[in-house]
């Protein structure tokens, strides 16, 4: 089992760690946006955030869960109370494989047109990367309404 809590100060290392682990943009971490969950232990095992961009669009964003964890319902646990505590619109960006994953929470794959100033942006440069990868996986920009 595991709990939620908001992040304090004292996890700030864990979350960085955890995004490092992860693979994720480390860029956006302040802790004061963060939940983590924690284990019996005390350890933070999982963390996210909802992220505010400069043209007003927020971002489910660092969702990582340590890899001991995933599969336990860690990240549904943090996803789902994000989403209660941060209603209406919100975007995310993820690796193409995880899409059908953040459908059932309601998102839906956007259309560069359909996207806010901060997302077309970053797709276009993921395009640019995406191209210059074989290993077939591409990042999507999704919306929750």
């Amino acid at each position: 089992m595991f709990t939620l809590r908001p992040a304090t100060a004292d996890d700030a290392e864990a979350i960085r760690w955890l995004v490092h682990v992860g693979q994720i943009n480390p860029t956006g971490l302040d802790w004061q946006r963060f939940m983590v969950a924690v284990s019996p232990a005390g350890e933070v095992i999982g963390c996210g955030q909802v992220k505010p961009h400069r043209d007003g669009s927020r971002e489910l964003a660092s969702l990582v869960v340590h890899p001991d964890w995933r599969g336990g319902g860690v990240a549904r646990a943090l996803i789902e109370h994000l989403l209660a505590v941060h209603p209406g619109d919100l975007y995310l960006m993820c690796r193409s494989v995880l899409g059908p994953f953040y459908e059932k929470f309601g998102f839906h794959v956007i259309q560069p047109a359909d996207m806010p100033k901060y997302f077309r942006r970053i797709s276009r440069l993921a395009g640019v990367l995406d191209r210059l990868r074989s290993e077939g996986v591409s990042l999507l920009v999704m919306k929750r309404d």
